[in-house]
C-alpha cells in the first residue's frame, strides 16, 4: 500500500512540473509572437521630444492652442516636450502685468505638462534681441531680455534655452560679441541650473567650427549648442536672415560632427519624404551614427519644417525615420 501510495504521489508531481513547463513553452511563444524578449529589444539610444515648431502653423492659425501643446505630445508618442517662446506671445499679452502674465502661462504649461505625463526638455527662445550685437549696450539688453526664459526654464525643469547668435557677419568681431554675450547669460543661468546652448541657425552660428570656437571660449559648462540636422546655410539671397533663397551652405554632416562634443541637446530637422521614408535631403542613418558615435544618449527633438505634407503628418514621419534609422546604426 505504502509503495502504490508514493508511486502515485509520484506520479502526480510529474504531471505537475510538466505542466509548468507546458505553460512556460506556452507563453514564451507567446511573447515572441506579440514582441520580442526584453533580453532582444533593441531600443533607441535616445528619447524622442517633439519641438512645438513642427506645429507652428497650427497655432499660427488658430486651429490648435500653445496652451494644448503636452496633451497633443502625449497623444502623438512623445515622452518630452520643446517650447518656442514665440508662439506664446498672444498668451503673454492677454495681461497688461507681464510679470502675473509669464507667471499664469507658466503654471498652466507645468500642470499640463504632469497631467500628460511629458517632460519639459528646453525652450527655443527668438525675438528677443542680438546676443552678439557689435554694440555692447545692445548686447547687454538682449541678455537682459533671455533672462525671464532661463527664469521660465528653470521653473519649468528645463535643462536648456535655445538662443541665437546673430549680430554681425564679421567672423572675429563675431567670435568676441558672441562670446561677450554668451557668457553674461551663462553666468545668470549658471545659479538657475540652466543650459544656454546655441543653435546653427544660419549665417556665422552655422559656421560650426567657429560656433565652437565661441563656446570654447566662453568656457563654461553650462554653455553648448543644439545641433539641427538641417540649418547650416551661410548666406542667403539679398542678405536676408530668413526666408530667402539659400546661396552658400555649410557641410551638415561635418558641421554635427563638429558640435557635438559640445552638444547639450540634438534636433532632428526634415523638411520632406521620399516613398520609403526617407528625407530626401538628409541622410538620417548617417547623421544618427554621428550623435551616436559622440556618446550622446539624451532627447532628440523632431523638428518637421515641410510644406507637401501636413504638420502631424510631416512630424510622424520624422519620427518614424528615427526609429528606423537607429535600428540600422552600428
Amino acid at each position: 500500500m505504502k509503495i502504490k501510495h508514493l508511486t502515485v504521489k509520484l506520479a502526480t508531481i510529474i504531471i505537475a512540473i510538466s505542466f509548468i513547463g507546458f505553460n512556460s513553452c506556452g507563453q514564451t511563444k507567446k511573447e515572441n509572437k506579440t514582441g520580442i524578449t526584453a533580453s532582444k529589444q533593441e531600443n533607441p539610444f535616445f528619447k524622442l521630444s517633439l519641438a512645438q515648431w513642427s506645429l507652428h502653423k497650427e497655432i499660427l492659425e488658430g486651429k490648435m492652442s500653445p496652451l494644448d501643446f503636452a496633451q497633443k505630445a502625449n497623444e502623438l508618442g512623445f515622452e518630452g516636450i520643446e517650447y518656442v517662446s514665440q508662439l506664446y506671445t498672444n498668451e503673454l499679452e492677454k495681461n497688461p502685468d507681464s510679470k502675473v502674465a509669464m507667471e499664469t502661462l507658466l503654471t498652466t504649461l507645468k500642470e499640463k505638462s504632469e497631467t500628460y505625463n511629458v517632460k519639459n526638455i528646453l525652450i527655443m527662445v527668438d525675438n528677443e534681441g542680438d546676443l552678439a550685437a557689435t554694440v555692447e549696450a545692445e548686447r547687454n539688453e538682449a541678455v537682459e531680455n533671455h533672462k525671464k526664459w532661463v527664469d521660465a526654464a528653470q521653473f519649468l525643469g528645463c535643462h536648456s534655452i535655445r538662443v541665437n547668435l546673430f549680430g554681425t557677419n564679421d567672423p572675429e568681431v563675431w567670435k568676441e560679441t558672441a562670446a561677450d554675450g554668451l557668457a553674461k547669460l551663462a553666468a545668470y543661468a549658471k545659479d538657475k541650473n540652466v543650459n544656454v546652448i546655441v543653435e546653427n541657425h544660419g549665417y556665422l552660428s552655422s559656421n560650426a567650427a567657429l560656433l565652437v570656437e565661441v563656446i570654447h571660449n566662453v568656457n563654461a559648462t553650462n554653455c553648448g549648442v543644439l545641433p539641427d540636422f538641417g540649418n547650416f546655410c551661410l548666406k542667403r539671397e539679398g542678405g536676408e536672415r530668413w526666408q530667402a533663397k539659400c546661396i552658400e551652405e555649410y557641410d551638415r554632416y561635418k558641421g554635427v560632427t563638429e558640435m557635438m562634443p559640445v552638444a547639450k541637446a540634438v534636433s532632428a530637422k526634415s523638411y520632406d519624404f521620399d516613398e520609403n521614408g526617407n528625407e530626401t535631403t538628409i541622410d538620417y542613418i548617417k547623421m544618427l551614427q554621428i550623435v551616436k558615435d559622440a556618446g550622446y544618449t539624451g532627447f532628440i527633438g523632431v523638428e518637421y519644417e515641410g510644406s507637401r505634407l501636413g504638420e502631424i503628418e510631416g512630424l510622424l514621419a520624422t519620427k518614424n525615420l528615427l526609429l528606423a534609422a537607429a535600428k540600422k546604426l552600428n
